[in-house]
């Protein structure tokens, strides 16, 4: 009992972990549109310096979009069918952990039980930034919204991870385009 007792908080960590490595994805489109006609894309601008994120991120997220783009087979062009346009939420997330078992501690002869020593009755907390990416994509001709992709899941603050976080986001949502009816 008391090996199990030890393990469950580390095994609670790895569960916490390894959910916050996915990105949770969805995609909404115009049942009307007829995407075989899209072939090339330019950003829109007006759209993307709404964004209330860093110049920096901006860049990495277009770059992004722009290999995925061109991996399916896209031109980037002056005269768009497409015009690519992005937005951004973001929330932190407090998560306040409360590791005491009971009323006990580490006892003083090792094992768990009641008395004094190293115990494990402090609240530790964690804090997380949620950020939801949202990509949309506009029939560049009638200036309507055909498909929007949105992909949530948590950021890094760290550059180089923040970097793969990112293009691990694009990937994640832009798998969704064509709509899978379409494909």
């Amino acid at each position: 009992m008391n090996t199990f007792l030890k393990t469950v908080p580390l095994l609670a960590f790895f569960v916490v972990l390894s959910s916050c490595s996915s990105v949770k994805v969805a995609a909404d489109y115009d049942k009307k549109a007829d995407f075989n006609n899209y072939k090339t894309f330019a950003f829109f601008k007006t759209g993307i310096d709404k964004a209330e994120i860093s110049d920096l991120d901006k860049r990495r997220i277009l770059r992004a979009i722009e290999a995925e783009l061109l991996a399916k087979g896209f031109t980037k062009s002056e005269n768009p069918d497409l015009l690519v346009s992005l937005f951004t939420k973001s929330n932190q997330r407090v998560d306040v952990y409360n590791n005491a078992w009971g009323n006990g501690a580490w006892g003083p002869w090792g094992g768990f039980g009641p008395g004094w020593g190293w115990g494990w009755n402090q609240p530790t907390t964690s804090v997380s930034t949620e950020g939801t990416l949202f990509i949309d994509l506009i029939d560049a001709n009638k200036k309507e919204l055909i498909w929007q992709g949105m992909g949530t899941g948590y950021l890094s603050r760290n550059v180089e991870k923040k970097e793969e976080r990112i293009k691990e986001f694009v990937s994640e949502i832009m798998q969704k385009y064509p709509p899978e009816a379409l494909q």
